[in-house]
């Protein structure tokens, strides 16, 4: 039985084709694509709690992850074959999987502020932090643009969406950025950077500014 969730990469060859290169080029450039729209959580935040009807919007999140990991899971005991997984990832837990968690913790156990930079800043910095590596060209410019555009996005997060101090927000959202940057380049078996990316720069906002800043007070 074939038990596949593509179509054997026909639509990644068209989108290589038309950025100019092959089926690598594409699956890259898709796996980016699916990368950012992590963004589009944030909806969760304005979202009525009984928006879905059929139960809370708690619950709703829990479930689509719950079937996100059902489906990694598959993978593994099925060899159910999923686009954009990587050779290293044979054999063990996904990125997506992992990123899915990232962003489920990251909007239910933190304060919006928090959820929102952190969210915001690894869905669209950690895609152009790897082209940047992935660049000859451009290779220069990490980590410095990836560092720059982390701490923009954090700064959105905390001061627009949490209404935070302007001088707290800026300090956080370039505390967020460095610890995030620092997490996202080093390679460690089993720890995903996606995952470090949203989910250290998180407990060190909440700790600082819980306990140092008293911004939840």
């Amino acid at each position: 039985m074939d038990l596949r969730l593509h179509r054997h990469g026909r639509f990644r060859r068209w989108l290589g084709r038309r950025l100019g290169g092959d089926e690598a080029l594409g699956d890259r450039a898709w796996r980016r694509i699916l990368h950012g729209f992590g963004a589009a959580a944030l909806i969760y935040y304005v979202l009525p709690t009984n928006f879905f009807l059929i139960a809370p919007k708690e619950w709703v999140l829990l479930g689509l992850l719950g079937a996100v990991l059902l489906i990694e899971v598959l993978r593994h005991l099925l060899g159910v074959e999923l686009p954009t997984i990587r050779s290293y990832e044979a054999h063990r837990v996904g990125s997506f999987a992992l990123y899915s968690i990232a962003i489920v913790v990251a909007l239910l156990l933190f304060p919006e502020p928090i959820g929102a930079a952190v969210i915001l800043g690894t869905s669209l910095v950690d895609p152009v932090a790897g082209e940047l590596r992935a660049s000859v060209t451009h290779r220069a410019l990490a980590p410095w643009v990836p560092l720059a555009f982390y701490a923009g996005l954090a700064f959105a997060g905390l001061w627009a969406v949490g209404g935070w101090p302007v001088v707290d927000s800026l300090g956080l959202a370039a505390l967020a950025a460095v610890l995030a940057i620092a997490v996202e380049g080093p390679t460690i078996r089993f720890i995903d950077d996606d995952l470090a990316m949203m989910l250290v720069p998180a407990v060190a906002l909440y700790l600082v500014a819980e306990f140092v800043l008293r911004l939840g007070a």
